[in-house]
């Protein structure tokens, strides 16, 4: 079954452009579907660079003239190279293709952003456009239920299927949304699979993490702290290495969109703590697989943190789908005043504040200093809160 997505319209204005489109997100999270959704019926070469023939193929045209070389391919409208970051070489040959005005649309996919990514759209800056793509978005995964209708409002949904809203968010929160995971039965055995050193495969066939283990214990910290401020040496104490190490591995999940960091907020380093960072998941479900903890009771004990990563992961994969317009911080004063996400658009700032059941939060001194009005999310009225959607993608 085919998930649509919301990134299709970005897609299809890439196709239709003449720049080099470069596709990027997380392995597993519907890249070569999405493309080969969007290619259907067209005149398209895939090829996949984890497919030694595949590279093979590759290096063979490119020993030849472009135009040469772009005929033993079958002559495509649309060349796609998945797996690109699998030949660092391919980011030259890219370039001598397109300086040569070849009739050919290029697509690259890629799990990460380490190397040959960079180094492509170094290569091609101003001539490429990219499009990240995170693991489904909340709209997406309830659009996916049978019982789901794009005319059902948000006020609908809460008060008329609030049973089954509450079902999918559940889920959602202890499966994540990666698209295979969504849509099978056996949602616990492919987490396993995926965190079981799958995601970051890059980070190791580069050879800049010799064990995997280090990873993986370095992710469990990380999974069990989410919410919480990450302190780089105690985390390095913790695992007996570098902080130097720390920083670096941390930089690795980053780029292969394992994990992101939100920064603090601040325009007053005086009052304001400016140098924190907190770490999230992208997905809910890969965290939730670093602890084996795969409950949907409301009760769980760590049901806070994660409801907080969740929303926060929401909002960061629509800005990424978006194209990061906006910046995403968390607040946090001297004096101990919270809020756990800032979102600051242009000149526009908006604040929110996480909770899984409604209660006191304490909101002054942030609107005090910045004028802006915090909201609470709570896990009862988070679909009217202005960060969680519930339409379709268009049809």
């Amino acid at each position: 079954m085919y998930v649509k997505r919301i990134a299709e319209q970005r897609l299809k204005g890439i196709l239709e452009g003449s720049k080099v489109g470069i596709v990027l997100g997380a392995r597993q999270v519907g890249k070569t579907t999405l493309v080969e959704h969007a290619l259907a019926g067209r005149n398209a070469v895939v090829l996949n660079f984890d497919v030694e023939i595949d590279k093979h193929r590759f290096l063979a045209a490119a020993a030849l003239s472009p135009s040469e070389g772009l005929k033993t391919l079958g002559s495509p409208d649309v060349l796609v190279v998945d797996e690109a970051q699998r030949l660092p070489e391919a980011s030259r040959i890219i370039k001598g293709w397109c300086d040569a005005r070849l009739p050919v649309k290029i697509l690259l996919l890629g799990s990460s952003s380490l190397s040959l990514l960079d180094q492509t759209a170094e290569s091609l800056t101003g001539r490429n456009e990219k499009l990240l793509l995170p693991p489904l978005v909340f709209q997406e995964t309830l659009c996916v239920e049978d019982w789901y209708s794009d005319r059902y409002t948000s006020q609908m949904l809460h008060e008329q299927f609030r049973t089954s809203l509450r079902a999918v968010l559940m889920r959602t929160l202890a499966f994540g949304s990666y698209p295979e995971v969504t849509l099978a039965a056996d949602k616990t055995g492919l987490l396993r699979n995926l965190s079981s050193d799958y995601l970051w495969k890059d980070i190791l066939q580069t050879g800049l993490v010799k064990s995997p283990d280090l990873i993986r214990r370095l992710l469990t910290l990380l999974a069990h702290q989410v919410g919480s401020e990450v302190s780089t040496n105690e985390i390095a104490t913790q695992l007996q290495m570098a902080r130097a190490t720390v920083e670096h591995y941390l930089d690795l999940l980053e780029q292969t969109y394992v994990v992101f960091r939100l920064p603090s907020f601040s325009t007053n380093p005086r009052k304001e703590i400016a140098r924190s960072k907190k770490v999230f998941f992208w997905d809910t479900g890969i965290r939730n697989a670093l602890l084996n903890a795969f409950s949907t009771d409301e009760l769980r004990s760590d049901i806070g943190p994660l409801w907080e990563n969740w929303v926060i992961a929401e909002a960061a994969k629509h800005n990424l789908l978006e194209g990061r317009p906006s910046e995403l911080y968390f607040w946090r004063s001297r004096a101990q005043s919270e809020v756990d996400l800032v979102i600051k658009t242009g000149d526009t700032v908006r604040a929110f504040e996480i909770k899984w059941r409604p209660g006191y939060f304490a909101t002054r001194a942030f609107a005090g200093m910045y004028g802006v009005e915090v909201r609470l999310v709570t896990s009862d009225d988070f679909l009217t809160s202005g960060l969680i959607r519930t339409e379709c993608p268009p049809r």
